[in-house]
């Protein structure tokens, strides 16, 4: 059985060649692994937060015991009102966040591995990013290859064209469509617009693509060195479309392949 290709399109959207598609593109799927990784990954952004352990404790409030015809809540000396207990104005949490609470996760090498390496291969599967939410109709090959030249834009609208003339602005306009205004107090906490996640730039040398590419709704740009599993599979979520260019696509196994 002869290898599989894929095409090399230039920046017109024009076949220019072909490229044997690497074997890491033929790593099995698997979900599982990859809703691990991606939840470590998203676990290492979370900050810790704790209570002073002294918190609703500062306060005279002792019990008086039994006998009195009242509740054996802690009340404040020389008064009736009820402190210190966790049902009390002022009181003490019940069971407080601890700050020393262990909130990152890890998995074993192998396994992030493994996701990596079914994240990507899920990339060049059609109907995985089909079923993903992007919109394919009008990409013309999977996974979608184009020349080193894509490196060296420097503008957001040149970025917007080349987009256009491979059939990825459909999904870029999807994205644009799907911005809303984020219900409830997340508006008022850095939140305030929600929107779908579109394509997926892989560069192998920065030259000024991935900051233009970063300012269009949806699509985030990286170079090969630096991808990850949730960069691939946003929400563990397998099957993002990526546009690859020719240097990052065949680094790509020699990087991340199985050794």
């Amino acid at each position: 059985m002869g290898k599989r290709s894929a095409k090399i399109f230039n920046l017109k959207g024009k076949s220019t060649g072909n490229i044997i598609i690497p074997p890491i593109f033929k790593t099995p799927s698997r979900p599982d692994v990859i809703k691990r990784a991606v939840i470590a990954i998203q676990s290492h952004r979370f900050q810790p937060q704790g209570r002073d352990p002294l918190a609703g404790k500062r306060t005279t409030a002792e019990s008086r015991g039994t006998g009195l015809g009242i509740a054996r809540v802690s009340r404040i000396k020389g008064g009736q009102r009820a402190a210190f207990i966790s049902s009390a104005v002022g009181g003490r949490a019940t069971h407080p966040p601890r700050a020393e609470k262990k909130i990152r996760k890890r998995i074993p090498r192998k396994e992030k591995q493994l996701a990596l390496r079914s994240a990507i291969a899920a990339t060049a599967s059609k109907e995985m990013v089909s079923s993903r939410g992007h919109v394919v109709e009008d990409i013309p090959d999977f996974p979608l290859v184009v020349v080193d030249d894509i490196e060296a834009l420097r503008t957001t609208k040149e970025v917007e064209e080349v987009f256009i003339q491979l059939g990825v602005w459909p999904d870029v306009y999807r994205v644009k469509e799907s911005r809303k205004v984020r219900a409830g107090k997340g508006k008022g906490r850095g939140r305030r617009i929600k929107q779908s996640v579109g394509p997926l730039l892989v560069v192998a040398k920065n030259a000024g693509a991935v900051e233009a590419a970063r300012n269009i709704p949806g699509v985030d740009a990286v170079e090969v060195d630096n991808i990850n599993a949730e960069l691939l599979a946003p929400g563990t979520h397998s099957g993002r479309l990526v546009i690859w260019t020719h240097s990052a696509f065949e680094k790509v196994d020699a990087l991340f392949g199985r050794r």
